[in-house]
Order: structure tokens, then C-alpha cells, then sequence
């Protein structure tokens, strides 16, 4: 029978069935490999994070995979090396649609590279979902683009009413050069002025650099009281280094892109004092909720982890396990557009302790943000 001669009811029915299967709960029609496709930065600067984040979402499918996948759907992650250059983002993401067929992409990085790729068309024309990303500015919310922490919007909110409470009101902002760095200037003066502080001065670095020499030069010559650093992990390090060897004393506090494992590894002791970080996802350090032991236990039954346990890695988790419940949701025929369908129906999903909430045109799921500060000895605070 062709389309034309059904009934719209029975359209409809068909249509739950099959695409959207998650609204009757049907059971497996087939078994199929859900390949989640990542272009990140595997190389670069930025290749611990973008490493970690992979390494969080393949210990989720492979868990899942040994357990005997997702109403009988196992997962193939497919990672592709952008090295952080946009345009190679968009490339290689071409590439992987053409060549690979991934039913959802997660794990992108950069302001720019993410986007270029939604400026260029392709989630939309191949009507694909991007679960879980990170960038140093704040995108606005676009279709089939889904976030799985808290926007930088609420991060800033949160370093600078940090600031305020121990009476801290003259601010400088350091950050990435870019069209996108103007809603994160406009987020963090207008959080300033809901607690009477001021930004004094800014400076910037370029994308995907760790130039950051004339900027710690601005800075040691304003002597703003704190520094919020809107930043990669690279560039973060670079201008803390600097700026402390130069003699500068003012707080420093970052946005949780600059990754405090990559900077304890290459700063001292001494030098990472003070520094403040905003946290998006629960501390992987200490068993805090469900999840964080559930992500625990996960990687301490895992014979071998790429690299060590890290934020990084405890986000690419949660990011795996929403579209792992994507694809539950929809029974036993997964496609891209029951993907979105899925999505868009996650309303308080609880993953244990941490909640995602999604809606047609509201694509931010997280609201969750904590402040990790180093001690003297070097240690996180919460």
C-alpha cells in the first residue's frame, strides 16, 4: 500500500511505531550498531580534553555493549582528529556522514568550530543530533545541537556571585577573540552589575593559540582584584604562568574549559594557589551521587583507560549516557529523527543525581555548577 492511501490516524500510529517507537515502548525489531560519530581534538592543544571526553564515552557503550547493548543495539564510537581547526571539523565531519552513516554526533570542541558546523548546513540537511559539546563562548541554542552541562552564561554567573560574597568587585576578563566573544563580554558585565562589580578591562588571545603575552601585560598594568578567564585549557595555562612569573596578584578564575587536570600538570603548586575553576559536571573525584559511583565503579571494571579519570572524561560520560536513553526510547528502530524526537522528550531525565532537560528549542540540559578551588597543598575544594 502506498503513503497516499493511509488514513492520517493511521499515519500517525505507523509513525510511533517505527520512528518514534520510545511513545509505545515497542520492542526490538532488529539489532542494529549505532555508530556515534566525534571529530575532536585528538592532537593540539586541546587533545587531553578531547581525548577524555572520548575515553568517558567509550567506557559507557562499552559497559553497555558487554552487557548486551540496548534493546540489542550495540555502539561503535568513531573518532576523527581535528587537530581544533574549524575548518577541518567541518571536513572530516562531511566525510564521516558520507562514508560512515553515524545516527548521532558528540564530543565537539571550539567556539568556532562548533559554530561553522552549524553555519555550514550539515546538522540540519542530514538531520543529525550533537549531543555534548564545549566551547569558550556561548552558542545559541540551534536545532539538532543538544549541551549536556550548564551554559558558560551560568558559569560566569557563578564565578563572579563567588566573587562578590568575599567583597571582591574590581574585575578584569580575559578571553578568546572571536564574533562569539560578545555574548560572553555582555554575560559577564551584566553579571557584574546584579552584584555591583565592575569590569574594568579586558584582553584577549586568538583561537586556537596560546598567545597570551600582551594580555598578561594589560592585566599586570590595570591590577584589576580578579581575573575570570574565559579560555581553552592551553591558553588558560599559558596566561597563569606568565601572569604569575610577571608578579601579578590578582584571584584567578576560569570557566570550566581550562580542564584544572591539564593545568596541574603543567603548573606548580605555588602557581595554581587560589585559582578558582567552575565545575560542570559532579567531581569524578569523590563519590558524591549515583552517578559518580556508577561512573566509578564503570572505570574501575575497565581493563585499560586511555587516560586517567578526569572531568573531561566524567562529561563525555553523561553525554553517552543521554543518547544511550535516546536510543532506548525509541524501541527497536533507532533513526536520526527519533534521536531528536527522543531528545526533545527528555524532561528531568535523572541520571543519578545530575538532570538533563531538554524541550523543542531549549537545547541547554544542565543547570548544574560548582566551584573547585586549589589549596596551598595543591588540592581541590569543592
Amino acid at each position: 500500500m502506498r503513503n497516499r492511501c493511509l488514513s492520517p490516524a493511521f499515519a500517525r500510529i505507523l509513525m510511533a511505531l517505527t520512528v518514534g517507537g520510545f511513545l509505545t515502548g515497542a520492542g526490538p525489531l532488529f539489532a542494529a550498531e549505532i555508530v556515534v560519530g566525534q571529530v575532536g581534538p585528538m592532537s593540539g592543544p586541546e587533545a587531553g580534553q578531547g581525548r577524555a571526553y572520548a575515553a568517558g564515552m567509550q567506557l559507557h557503550f562499552t559497559a553497555l555493549n558487554k552487557a548486551g547493548g540496548v534493546n540489542g543495539h550495540k555502539f561503535t564510537l568513531l573518532r576523527k582528529d581535528d587537530g581544533g581547526v574549524p575548518g577541518d571539523t567541518v571536513a572530516l565531519t562531511r566525510q564521516m556522514m558520507a562514508e560512515d552513516k553515524p545516527l548521532v554526533l558528540a564530543g565537539y570542541f571550539g567556539g568556532k568550530n562548533v559554530a561553522d558546523l552549524v553555519s555550514a548546513g550539515i546538522l540540519e540537511k542530514e538531520k543529525i543530533p550533537l549531543v555534548g559539546y564545549r566551547t569558550s563562548e556561548i552558542q545559541p541554542d540551534a536545532p539538532y545541537l543538544y549541551g549536556v552541562r550548564a551554559g558558560l552564561r551560568d558559569e560566569i554567573s557563578k564565578l563572579v556571585e563567588h566573587l562578590a560574597t568575599i567583597g571582591i568587585k574590581r574585575l578584569g576578563l580575559f578571553h578568546e577573540a572571536g564574533p562569539g566573544s560578545t555574548a560572553a563580554i555582555a554575560a559577564a558585565e551584566d553579571a557584574a552589575r546584579k552584584v555591583r562589580a565592575t569590569i574594568e578591562g579586558r584582553a584577549s588571545y586568538v583561537a586556537n593559540t596560546v598567545n597570551v603575552t600582551d594580555a598578561v601585560d594589560t592585566f599586570i598594568n590595570m591590577q584589576p582584584q580578579a581575573i575570570i578567564m574565559i579560555s581553552s585549557g592551553a591558553a588558560a595555562a599559558g596566561f597563569i604562568e606568565k601572569y604569575r612569573i610577571a608578579g601579578g596578584a590578582a584571584q584567578l578564575l576560569a570557566h570550566s574549559g581550562a580542564d584544572i587536570e591539564q593545568l596541574s600538570k603543567r603548573l606548580s603548586p605555588e602557581q595554581m594557589q587560589g585559582v578558582a575553576i567552575a565545575q560542570v559536571v559532579p567531581s569524578p573525584y569523590k563519590v558524591s551521587s549515583p552517578l559518580v559511583k556508577e561512573f566509578t565503579d564503570t572505570a574501575a571494571k575497565a581493563r585499560t583507560l586511555e587516560v586517567p579519570v578526569s572531568y573531561a572524561m566524567m562529561e563525555g560520560y553523561i553525554a553517552a549516557r543521554v543518547i544511550s536513553e535516546a536510543i532506548r526510547r525509541q524501541g527497536g528502530r533507532p533513526s536520526r529523527e527519533g534521536t531528536v524526537l527522543a531528545l526533545d522528550s527528555m524532561s528531568s531525565f535523572d541520571l543519578g543525581g545530575y538532570l538533563i532537560s531538554f524541550k523543542p528549542g531549549q537545547h541547554s540540559g544542565s543547570s548544574f555548577v560548582e566551584l573547585s578551588i586549589v589549596t596551598s597543598a595543591g588540592r581541590i575544594r569543592q
